[in-house]
């Protein structure tokens, strides 16, 4: 059995801090960081950057050179064993003579999946995974989710006032959160493979749901690229979506969901730039899991859903959600506006949504929220 030494750690945090260089860069793939180490002299050391491009063992690898043999590879992601884009980080770090690989996890992609060690051990190559497996499967949730369940993870993005209100009765909601609020959550947008909104919200505000950071701006080691822009989606039964909308002249693609049979309709949306999906129905509306299946097909890891009270409550409800990020200002609206979610009324305390609070942090003059909707905790 190897042991974990305190250096083991250390190297892996380095090998984390670098993967979450390519977190605005890698979907879809993993975000993944490799160190390589001499002792704990590092040698060489590289982050995935896009899909396409060199895993960060290769990078690493080419950065140390001769220096690799003997040395240990520290890992966040078991290297991959089969020909895709790229050929197999595998063969990379046998041929260069390394000595001992350390990772965080095993991948979860079936066609890696424990087999990339295997491969490894088979070369002589020491092996340990576990370092740190906690932080890296945060890192890659979103992917970890699309491999095991065939399903992106949905992050629900809200403002609201302190009392809970996201719009004036009339429908005025520009602007509740901060200057600073609004700009992280540019920074959600750039990180999610989708920006999912419903009809009504296009139809009330006529959003762009694009990333309108730059590359710099998101991060110091980002290159001259284009941003990437998320894929946006917009839920509407009855192809209700204006041909002139903001989001169908942004750069991107956007994805229209509906149900209903409008040949007509659904030709002049394709004709004004729409991805057209026409998914099964429930109760005559879109049904939300199966287009999250459609999205999970399309290589969608990370869904943010930035939209009004009727689809995050149907989303909430169906428990689809799997986290909110909820920004709150630091004013008053009253009971006329309206509300965060739109739920049947309960019966019983015991009937609520119990979440689990993962981090209270202070944006600008707001405050936000990350929660984890925890269901079935209260059905005692």
């Amino acid at each position: 059995m190897i042991q974990n030494t305190n250096s083991d750690y250390a190297l892996m945090a380095r090998a984390l801090r670098l993967a979450k260089r390519g977190r605005y860069t890698t979907d879809p793939n993993p975000r993944v960081g490799c160190v390589l180490a001499l002792g704990e002299r590092i040698v060489g050391e590289g982050w995935h950057q896009r899909a396409g491009e060199p895993h960060a063992e290769r990078l690493a690898l080419a950065q140390a050179g001769e220096a690799a043999r003997g040395a240990t590879a520290y890992v966040t992601l078991e290297p991959c064993c089969h020909h895709g884009r790229t050929s197999p980080c595998t063969e990379a770090l046998i041929a260069a003579g390394v000595a001992r690989v350390v990772c965080a996890m095993t991948d979860p992609n079936p066609l890696v999946a424990g087999q990339g060690f295997a491969q490894l051990q088979q070369a002589g190559i020491a092996v340990k995974s576990g370092v740190l497996e906690t932080e890296a499967r945060a890192l890659n949730s979103g992917f970890i989710k699309r491999m095991e369940r065939s399903l992106p993870l949905v992050r629900c993005k809200l403002a609201a006032s302190l009392d809970g209100r996201t719009a004036l009765a009339n429908g005025e909601s520009q602007w509740i959160s901060s200057e600073a609020s609004r700009r992280d959550v540019q920074r959600l947008r750039a990180e999610s493979s989708a920006i999912m909104t419903g009809i009504g919200t296009i139809l009330a505000d006529d959003p762009s749901l694009n990333v309108r950071l730059t590359a710099t701006e998101l991060s110091s080691s980002a290159t001259n690229a284009p941003v990437r822009q998320p894929l946006r989606v917009v839920v509407d039964s009855h192809w209700r979506l204006p041909l002139n909308a903001r989001l169908l002249r942004l750069p991107g693609e956007t994805l229209v969901v509906g149900v209903a049979d409008a040949p007509k309709r659904i030709a002049a949306l394709q004709a004004a730039g729409a991805q057209i999906f026409h998914c099964t129905a429930q109760n005559g509306r879109v049904n939300l899991l199966a287009l999250l299946h459609e999205l999970a097909r399309r290589e969608i890891n990370e869904v943010l859903l930035e939209t009004g009270a009727t689809l995050s409550g149907a989303m909430l409800a169906a428990e689809l959600i799997d986290e909110l990020v909820l920004y709150l200002a630091p004013h008053i609206m009253g009971d006329m506006a309206l509300g965060l979610f739109q739920l049947p009324p309960l019966t019983a305390m015991n009937k609520r949504i119990a979440l689990d609070l993962i981090e209270v942090r202070r944006i600008g003059a707001d405050i936000r929220i990350r929660a984890r909707p925890q269901i079935g905790v209260n059905e005692k």
